[in-house]
This record gives C-alpha cells, structure tokens and sequence, in this order.
C-alpha cells in the first residue's frame, strides 16, 4: 500500500508545523484512545458519544458468522438486494457493490437513495418482487425518505416480512417496526457509531455480506492498518495533516480522481469530509466526478486512489510541476478498502482538529429538513424558479459575480440525465474558470448538504427541478414522492437563502434533458 505527498515548499513546512504541534497534543495516541477533549473542551452532544467507530475493526469481526448466516438465508430466496437508505446508509454499501460486484450465487444490490418518482419505479421495475430482499437501513428509524421506500415497497410485497431486513440503532422506531411486522432479520449497529463513520459497522457489512463480499477481509485490513496507524512513524503519513493545513492555506478545493474500479468511492469521501468539515464557515470542499482540466487554481489539492493493476489516474507529476499538491494513495487489491475507509475517517477527524470544528455533528442539516416537512405538511405558495427557456440574463449574471476562490455546486433535483448534466458542469467549468460539483437530489442532502450550508461562503448554488409525470402514492401516508422532493427542493433552496448563500433556481419542465443542453449551450 503507498501513500505519499508532493507538496510546495510551503506547504510542506506548514505541515511539518502541523505535526509538531501535534506530537506536543499527543494527538494520535489521544483519538485512538476516544479522547474528545481533542475537538472540545466542553461535553458535547454527538462528541464523546460517536467515537466506536475507532475500534470497528476490533468490535465487528465477532458478529461476521452472524451476517455470513444471513447471507446465506437471503441467497437461497433473492436474485436482488434493494438498500433502501441515504447517506451513511446508502455510500458504502454502494461502494461496496460496484468495487466487488457479487460473489458467484449470490444477489445483486441496487441502492434506492432518490425519492423522484422516476427513480421509485425504475427501482422497482429492475426486480422481479418475489425474488427480492429489502434492506431497510437508517439508524434513527425516522429517516423520510428511507420510510417512504419502506412503505412503497411493503405495500408492493404484500406485507411479506420475509422479505424484509432492517439495521438500525438498538431501541429506534425501526427495531421496533421490524418486530412488530415480522422482519427476517433486525440487525442492530453500535449507537456509538455516526452515520458517516459507519462502513465498518453493519450499515456497510451486512449489504456486502449480502452479495459476496469477504467482510471478515475488510476488516482484517482494518486491523492491520490500525495496528500501524498506532505508530507515529507511519501515522506521519496521514492525509488528515494535508488536508486540513492545505484548507488553512486556501487550498480547501480537495479534487478527487480514482481509477475506474474505484470510480464510487469519491461519493463516499464525499459525505465523510463535506460534513464532517463543512461547518461554522471553514470546511473542505471534495470536489469529485470532475473531468480533467487545464485552468486549476491555486486553491485546489489533489487526491488520487488507484487499485493496482489499473491506469495511472491523472498525470499527477505534471500538477506537482505545476506548483500544485498531490497526494497519492495506491491500494494492493480491493479488500484494502476496508483500510482505506478508517484511514480517511482517521484523516477527517484530525483535520477537524486543525479547522477547530467539531467532526461528528451536522447542525445545519436539520434546517432544510424542518422546511421540507413544513413545505409537505403545509402545502402554500411554490417556490418561484426561473424557466430555462428565459433563464439566460439571470444565469450569465450569476455566474458572472463569482470570484476566484468560489465553487460552484449543481444541485439536480431529478432521475438519470447523467450524461446531460455532466456536459452542463463541463460547460460551468468552463465558463468561470471555477471548480464544480454535482449533487442528486435528496441524496446530496444528507452528504454535502452540510458543507452547502454551513461551510465557507465560496459555495454559489444552481438547484435545477423538473416536474415528474408519475405521482407514485406513499402507502400508509397523504402524500406521494413528486410532493416529497418538490418539498425538498424548496426547503434545500429556503434553508440556502436563509443562511445567505447565493443560489438560482432553474425549472427545467416535464423534460428536462433539452432543458440542460439548452443552458450548457448558453454558456
């Protein structure tokens, strides 16, 4: 495994200074013994509380038999696993499916983390019901969108408990909805355990357990690097040094590429940083997805993962020529992955202690939720957007005002148009100069939602919405999911006003792929 950074000279320095001040803190042995008085002198909630993620690695071994016999249970009756979570339940075990794919007779999983009505049914359209298991996955059990999935696909089952598995925290509404109606199986995770910190823990086993995945490998590489990690020789190596120090340079625009096995895994880096760092107006930016460019600035870093055997990933001496940093991270085979995740989790808490944030709470993700469900529950005037068809002087405006240092973050409210969005952010890209990033909505609420909100002011927002023709009830509710993510979407575009942050909202119609050709081609 390699891990090594090429850094200007002054960055190098400031992060020898990093270290140093870190040795004198005792950082290292501190956060592997669950020290919160590291991030706070004070006692506070979602702190002391949300640091089992440290020794997963040591916890969840003892319960593999337990997940490996559920697996076995699920091969005998499903062709396909359908995770229906978001966030820190749904990026990992998404990774985990396209990294390792699934083991010969076992099911395949697919990942149902978007409430747009085009996504519900294609969902479901991609399953035969009666050979499908349904993994309900949310620590809180009060998730909206994952309760939602729940309903649509308990009502399509017939009320089939057999084809339903829940995770959850010991004592939620849904270990207690899952033994009320008959799950084949309530799996409970350590309460002491964040969303986001959570690969590790049943949220990502149990879903990789379920197509194949030697989990017992994940978490023996884990081990292994935790055992070194201990050392302050090879945790000199950390990238939670870089990051942070680079951000406190201004180089808080931290552009991940992978190779192509690995191409999922930036989702997950995503929500770990952006919300564990983007808060009281300091954060890490992670730009991901963004094709190679020629006009980087000077506040971008770079971080690379390659499996090896693959292609190089970007031609990272030409960038280090260039004056930029460039952290390279190479893993021997893909069960070093489970490695890879504790050691970016380790990162990502240290660099919360140089930024001076607290790295386990999300504060301002709460505010675009209590708009939504105002928006659902009390139905009033919509949320004015500008038409594509007339949104032109608007939009060069917008883009006009930004400045260097900004980002700008697309926010698309809507199902597939993969290939239209991507030319739209190549087109922004272009137009300032400017580093971009692409978030689905709601998916993106519950990763980089936080950073949006309560991050630095660099953020300038594009929310695009469409109308959806399919209403698709939610069973057991009043409401459907074209009324949940239109809700959504106004909350986000309120909760971004609210806390001063500049956004244009563009309605794309009923159709919105020639709306987005139209506006790349504007630009």
């Amino acid at each position: 495994m390699l891990v090594e950074s090429h850094l200007p000279p002054v960055a190098r320095s400031a992060v020898a200074n990093t270290w140093r001040r870190w040795h004198q803190r005792d950082l290292f042995r501190r956060l592997w013994n669950g020290d919160s008085r590291l991030f706070s002198e004070f006692d506070l909630p979602e702190l002391a509380d949300r640091l089992g993620w440290l020794t997963l690695h040591n916890d969840m071994p003892a319960r593999v038999p337990e997940f490996e016999a559920l697996a076995d249970q699920v091969a005998e009756i499903a062709d396909d696993v359908v995770l229906l979570g978001m966030g820190g339940s749904s990026l990992a075990p998404e990774v985990f499916g396209e990294v390792f794919g699934s083991a010969a007779g076992r099911p395949r999983l697919a990942v149902l983390d978007s409430t747009h009505p085009a996504a519900v049914l294609a969902a479901a359209a991609r399953i035969d019901l009666k050979r499908a298991v349904f993994v309900v996955s949310s620590k809180s059990g009060g998730t909206l969108e994952t309760m939602s999935f729940f309903r649509y696909f308990w009502d399509l089952a017939g009320g089939d408990g057999s084809r339903f598995i829940a995770i959850t925290d010991p004592g939620s509404s849904l270990q207690r909805l899952g033994d009320e109606r008959g799950f084949r199986a309530v799996v409970t995770a350590p309460a002491n355990v964040g969303g986001r910190y959570s690969a590790l823990s049943p949220f990502g086993l149990v879903p990789a357990a379920l197509i194949g995945v030697d989990v017992g490998g994940l978490l023996a590489g884990a081990a292994e690097f935790a055992a070194m990690a201990r050392h302050p020789a090879v945790a000199a190596a950390d990238l939670g040094a870089v990051w942070g120090t680079l951000a406190m340079l201004g180089r808080d625009k931290l552009t991940i590429h992978t190779s192509e096995r690995l191409r999922s895994f930036p989702a997950w880096m995503e929500q770990l940083i952006a919300e564990s760092l983007g808060k009281t107006g300091t954060g890490v930016v992670p730009v991901a997805g963004e094709d190679l460019r020629s006009d980087y600035g000077d506040d971008r870093a770079f971080l690379t993962y390659r499996l090896r055997g693959e292609p190089a990933v970007i031609p990272w001496e030409d960038l280090v020529a260039s004056g930029h940093p460039v952290t390279r991270v190479e893993l021997d085979e893909p069960l070093s992955l489970g490695a890879e995740m504790l050691r970016a989790e380790i990162a990502t808490a240290a660099a919360g202690e140089i930024l001076g944030v607290h790295p386990f709470d999300q504060p301002d993700v709460e505010a675009a939720k209590v708009l939504a469900k105002r928006a659902i529950e009390e139905p009033g005037e919509s949320v004015p957007a500008h038409p594509f068809e007339t949104v032109r002087p608007q939009l060069e405006q917008f883009l006009a005002a930004t400045q260097p240092g900004d980002y700008i973050g697309i926010q698309a409210y809507l199902h597939g148009h993969g290939a239209e969005l991507a030319g739209l952010r190549t087109a922004i890209g272009a137009r300032t100069g400017l580093p971009t990033t692409l978030g689905i909505g709601p998916r993106f609420l519950h990763s980089t939602g936080q950073l949006h909100k309560g991050g630095p002011d660099s953020g300038v927002f594009v929310q695009l919405i469409d109308h959806p023709s399919e209403g698709v009830r939610v069973p057991e509710t009043g409401h459907d999911f074209t009324s949940i993510i239109s809700a959504q979407a106004a909350g986000d575009f309120q909760a971004l006003i609210e806390a001063g942050k500049r956004v244009i909202r563009i309605d794309l119609g009923s159709d919105p792929a020639p709306g987005l050709v139209s506006l790349a081609s504007l630009l």
